[in-house]
């Protein structure tokens, strides 16, 4: 009796010890999940960047750490999502940094900003954010120049963008002067210093304005992305390349405290994560970006014309001008667009000894029919 008491009190003593595991094991595992809202709608390909980035996370953390991926204006207006993200409205946010130019003009540079970055391309924008302090620079003005409760990865390369979509043929910059075209941010006040009526307007309402005569020009990204929108339905010109965001990044944007609550693990799976999405989405992209283009010219009837030297030109040198008047003003402007072109002053020298120009080898291969 006496042991079989024993081997009962042993068998409920390891039922116990089973239950207590196992509610440890689930308390591990419980899945947390962050809800994020993009600034563009889901029907564009930017937010397939979006949702990769959320499939990645779960699968990398087993599921137990999810991304709630939400369109524009599912929770709040597209561009208020960088404030919501700072009052915890959101967990986090899909965007682009330009946006918040309105607060501080610095915001352009996190982006690669107009101009090209002294020639650097996306390879190189990277290495200043992750090798060159402009990451550091990056979380530095959110959280001590804005005052917000904010995190902030680069996620989204958006580019290079195209110069634009057309009515009729351009060739320097007199033939765009008072024309009315659809551009945004600092870009948009290079082109104003430049003669274009300029025009501020969400992406979806490009084509309605076109089609009313509101507009006569506008850049929106190019290759696929203009196709989702329809522009070649509306102009037959379309010119690339542009200088205007020639290197432009979007960002991943999470809450402060939201970071902190974060195991270690999960903070390093959203960092991995951030980082394959922008590589893996981008190669995508091209190859979709490529085939619009062809799609553009065969099926659409579309003229894909190269911009000309002198309109190029006449950009950079106004960003400059523009760019040196900020600086003058704005302390912390100075100090990222110093560092970036300290940064790019070493490695584009070096890019242009080592690597062959891409014409080189793409004229052998394909050369341009004249």
């Amino acid at each position: 009796m006496k042991r079989s008491f024993l081997g009962m009190l042993g068998g409920a003593l390891m039922v116990v010890a089973s239950l207590v595991s196992a509610s440890a094991v689930m308390a591990q595992t419980q899945t947390k999940t962050l809800k994020m809202q993009a600034t563009w709608p889901a029907s564009l390909t930017l937010y397939d960047n979006f949702t990769y980035f959320a499939d990645r996370v779960n699968k990398l953390s087993a599921g137990a750490l999810k991304i709630e991926a939400m369109p524009a204006g599912q929770v709040v207006p597209a561009f208020e999502v960088l404030d919501a993200t700072h009052k915890k409205v959101l967990d986090g946010a899909h965007a682009w940094a330009g946006y918040w130019t309105g607060k501080n003009k610095t915001a352009i540079l996190f982006t690669g900003g107009p101009g090209g970055t002294f020639g650097m391309d996306f390879m190189d924008v990277m290495g200043w954010l992750y090798h060159g302090g402009g990451l550091e620079l990056y979380n530095e003005f959110y959280q001590k120049e804005l005052k917000l409760n904010v995190i902030v990865f680069p996620i989204l390369p958006a580019g290079p963008q195209a110069f634009g979509w057309f009515k009729k043929p351009i060739q320097t910059v007199e033939d765009m002067k008072g024309m009315k075209c659809r551009q945004t941010g600092m870009a948009g006040e290079v082109w104003q210093a430049l003669g274009f009526t300029v025009v501020n307007m969400p992406g979806g309402e490009i084509i309605p304005s076109a089609q009313r005569g509101v507009i006569d020009c506008a850049e929106w990204v190019g290759g696929i992305e203009d196709m989702q929108l329809g522009f070649h339905n509306v102009w037959k010109y379309h010119y690339s390349p542009g200088l205007h965001e020639n290197v432009t990044v979007g960002e991943l944007v999470i809450n402060g405290d939201v970071w902190k609550e974060l195991s270690p693990q999960h903070q390093e799976i959203i960092k991995s994560a951030a980082n394959e999405t922008f590589l893996v989405w981008w190669t995508k992209w091209q190859r979709q970006n490529a085939d619009a283009l062809i799609e553009m010219q065969q099926k659409h009837g579309v003229q894909i014309l190269r911009t000309p030297t002198e309109i190029l030109l006449a950009f950079i040198k106004k960003w400059d001008e523009i760019a040196a008047a900020e600086s003058a003003k704005n302390p912390f402007f100075k100090k990222v667009h110093d560092s970036q072109k300290a940064y790019a002053s070493a490695v584009v020298p070096y890019k242009r000894s080592y690597f062959p120009p891409y014409s080189f080898m793409a004229n052998y291969y394909f050369p341009v029919e004249k």
